[in-house]
Parts: structure tokens; sequence; C-alpha cells
């Protein structure tokens, strides 16, 4: 198995937090992957806006050009190290994404360009046939400490 698509907590001989879901490549299923994101990181008190605006934007690719009717896509959230890593996994590995200029007038073919942005890492790695993953890190503020940090 490609270790960019082993699971995090076989990677690393431990437990991280980490949350995982399948859902269907539509809109609907976009859409619930960037409520389901936002649930998760409050929960786990972390930022929200930057890692939820990546997860809409890689899941709205994954229901847009890597949907194959009746095959679901993943997501996957872990925290590792201070870095949040985002990962969808669709079943259409022969359309590897690229990040491009759009047309100034054009009305798509920003989303990347969003991600690249809002990350500190980004990239796309080929899993077993058919699948890819397009993955972000985001690196998570480092706790305060000291009499003026919140308790």
């Amino acid at each position: 198995m490609n270790q960019e698509m082993a699971a995090p907590e076989n990677q690393l001989g431990g437990t991280i937090p980490h949350f995982s879901v399948r859902l269907s490549p539509t809109p609907r299923g976009a859409r619930l992957a960037r409520l389901l994101t936002e649930q998760q990181l409050r929960t786990w008190g972390l930022p929200l806006e930057a890692p939820t605006q990546i997860v809409a934007e890689l899941a709205a690719n994954a229901a847009t050009h890597g949907r194959v009717p009746g095959r679901d896509f993943q997501l996957l959230l872990y925290v590792v190290g201070g870095v949040l890593r985002i990962e969808v996994t669709d079943t259409r590995g022969d359309r590897l994404p690229r990040l491009t200029t759009p047309a100034e007038d054009g009305e798509s073919g920003r989303g990347l360009m969003l991600v690249a942005a809002l990350a500190d890492r980004w990239g796309v790695t080929e899993g077993r046939h058919p699948r890819k993953t397009v993955w972000a890190e985001v690196a998570l503020p480092t706790p305060r400490s000291g009499p003026d940090s919140p308790r």
C-alpha cells in the first residue's frame, strides 16, 4: 500500500486525532464534507476558516472532476506534529489536478489556487488504481504559554 494512502495511525504506531468519512460525489456530499470538517475542527479546538475552505474546494473537485457514479470519495483529517493534514481521495486517478491560471472572465478554475494560497503544502498522490488523493497541510498555531495565555 502506498504510504500516503495508509491510515495515519498505522504509519505512526500510536493514536492520533483523526476523522474519516466516505461521501457521495455530489454537490450535497461536498457540502456535507465541509460541514463535517467544521464540526470536527471545532471539537478538536482547531482553527476553522482556512481548513474548512480547503476541504470545500477539494470536496467540490472530487464531486465535479473525480466523480464516478456509484463510487464515493473519502475525506480524511488528522493532526500530527502541529500540522493538520487534509486528504480527499476519489476514484478518478486518470484525472490529476493541475494548478493553472484561469481566464479573467472565467467562472471556474480558481479552486486549486485557493488551496495553494491557504495551505502550507499541497499535492497529489496517485493511489491504487483507480484512486488518487489530493492533500493539503496546514500548520497549526502553537499554543501560547505564560501568564496571559487562556487556560
